[in-house]
């Protein structure tokens, strides 16, 4: 058993009795109310689901582990030469809530290592598609050829399954799916984006930097891998792909059924498909000022075009936050202190937005958050550094996310939660209801 996998299993071994108590003891304290509405809309804020991986405070932003973003990018530590933590400490922290040292980050990478290389057929398959396919077929179709040597699935299949040491296995199929995905992202930018000039595995680079290796791109880049990578991991439980990953691996489908499903809901353009349309808004924008610097004036005026056209402002506003995303603002602090990037006109464009729409929202009076999310500046990041395919961008939302999700469902299996079932009603109870003026509890 790997450093990371004994000290997960203490963690979970300490946290089992804690569900246990909740289970048996207060099971039926009350923690929430639905009304009609959330109920028509998505079950927005209904508090129905456990993690521990991250909370989304709506003033505050997300904390992993009970930390911050800029709390997280100090404490964990940092890749040789960078200012930026490394994913494999970051996939650490996530697991256990601890801050790994020195060696037991070695350690991940170490074992990362070899986990990393992805199956011949996996490629074969994925090059078996269309060329047009987009790149998150691509992802999703190399993610479910894995699936063969799920080693969740074949101790299911064995005869001897026992719920209790489930977690273990479904940490190996996770472990592989962090360490592989984003070699096989770089393939899959490398077929659809570049002749299919494949670059080999360098195995002196940390996931984020070969990452950056393996697609061509600057040794700059390695650290945006790095920030991109973790700031996109998690978002508490309740968003499409972190949801849909857990509700189908509550089926005992094995990791890799249950993160193709999440990445499909990832692909939507209510969720990760938005960071590309954004930068698409971010462009045409730009045309609006017909070349001029961008100032508080004429970008006022363009956004208030934008609004009285009927349009949208996308990129601000978000279902939960209630305040300027902390990930904008770390991608925000990146372009600041990086040169060439805090003076070129698109960067420089979307920070005067930053200045001026969220007054122009709060006037317009339309919008319950009137600041930016995580969208309205990371597609302008790629941008700069020359990766400019729109559509592979919610391929590196992916790569990202599967942090979280993988280190969810390895906990889910730990403290061996239920099925996920909620249960329906008709438009006929919910008009009987309201006709009485809420349901008789």
């Amino acid at each position: 058993m790997t450093q990371l996998k004994e000290k997960l299993f203490e963690k979970i071994q300490a946290h089992r009795p804690r569900i246990t108590r909740l289970t048996k003891e207060f099971g039926s304290v009350i923690i929430d109310k639905v009304d009609i509405g959330q109920c028509i809309g998505g079950a927005r804020d209904i508090r129905s689901l456990v993690t521990d991986i991250s909370y989304l405070d709506p003033q505050e932003g997300i904390r992993f582990r009970g930390k911050t973003i800029p709390e997280t990018f100090e404490a964990l530590p940092k890749a040789a030469g960078s200012e930026y933590p490394t994913v494999e400490s970051f996939w650490y922290f996530l697991l256990t809530g601890e801050v790994p040292t020195v060696d037991q980050v070695a350690a991940v990478e170490a074992e990362f290592k070899t986990r990393q290389v992805v199956p011949e057929y996996v490629y074969t398959a994925v090059r078996a598609l269309p060329k047009e396919s987009h790149p998150m077929v691509m992802l999703s179709v190399g993610i479910m050829a894995m699936q063969k040597d799920s080693k969740f699935a074949a101790f299911y299949s064995g005869g001897k399954f026992n719920k209790m040491d489930a977690w273990e296995y479904v940490y190996e199929d996770a472990s592989d799916i962090v360490a592989r995905i984003p070699v096989l992202a770089a393939f899959i930018y490398n077929l659809k984006y570049r002749g299919d000039k494949q670059i080999s595995i360098d195995p002196k680079l940390d996931m984020g930097a070969n990452f950056a290796h393996m697609i061509g791109q600057s040794e700059q880049y390695k650290d945006v891998a790095r920030m991109y990578f973790i700031l996109h991991s998690d978002h508490e439980s309740g968003n499409v792909s972190a949801h849909t990953t857990h509700l189908v691996h509550s089926a005992l489908s094995d990791p890799y059924y249950a993160y193709s499903a999440g990445l499909n809901g990832l692909a939507g353009p209510l969720h990760g498909l938005a960071n590309q349309e954004v930068l698409g808004w971010i462009m045409e924008f730009q045309k609006k000022l017909n070349g001029a610097e961008p100032t508080k004036e004429n970008v006022t005026k363009a956004l208030w075009d934008t609004l009285n056209a009927g349009q949208v402002v996308p990129g601000y506003g978000h279902a939960v936050l209630r305040k300027t995303d902390p990930r904008y603002t770390a991608q925000r602090e990146f372009c600041l202190k990086t040169p060439g990037l805090k003076d070129d006109p698109l960067f420089k464009l979307v920070a005067m937005i930053f200045e001026t729409a969220p007054g122009v929202l709060t006037e317009h009076g339309k919008t319950k958050n009137p600041w930016p999310n995580v969208d309205a500046q990371s597609g302008v990041i790629q941008w700069y550094y020359g990766l400019k395919e729109w559509d592979f961008y919610t391929v590196l939302f992916g790569v990202g996310r599967a942090l979280g999700c993988m280190a969810n469902i390895t906990w889910d299996r730990g403290l061996g939660y239920a099925i996920e079932r909620p249960k329906s009603v008709t438009t006929d109870m919910l008009e009987k209801w309201a006709a009485e003026g809420g349901r008789k509890m």
